[in-house]
């Protein structure tokens, strides 16, 4: 059984940067998205090999550590999701949202230590 999620704070704890570690975070907190990780990890490791270079490794790290980052805290997750959709909408100036979208996106990057 699941510890209680504390109100208003993460949903877990920002995991290690691992592969493994952050698997399971998205497993636990968005496992619909985990096709999506393990297709992107199977991309990111095939460069990697047809590289010679660790990049694509690093960079698939760096962008499901922020996805986590984000999605541990839901009123921050869907946040992000109405300003997406708002610039999808593309019916007002997208300059603020894209203001805040890049704030969000900072907060979640220093967070997981990126």
């Amino acid at each position: 059984m699941s510890a209680p999620i504390p109100a208003g704070g993460p949903l877990i704890p920002m995991p290690e940067l691992t592969v493994a570690a952050i698997r399971n975070a998205i497993t636990r907190i968005v496992p619909s998205r985990v096709h999506a990780f393990d297709e992107h990890l199977a991309e990111a490791a095939t460069n990697a090999q047809q590289t010679q270079s660790l990049a694509p490794l690093r960079a698939f790290i760096h962008i499901w550590a922020i996805n986590v980052a984000v999605a541990r805290h839901p009123a921050r997750a869907a946040r992000l999701r109405a300003l997406e959709l708002l610039i999808d909408a593309g019916q007002d100036d997208p300059s603020d949202a894209l203001a805040e979208i890049q704030q969000i996106l900072r907060a979640a990057e220093a967070e997981a230590g990126l």
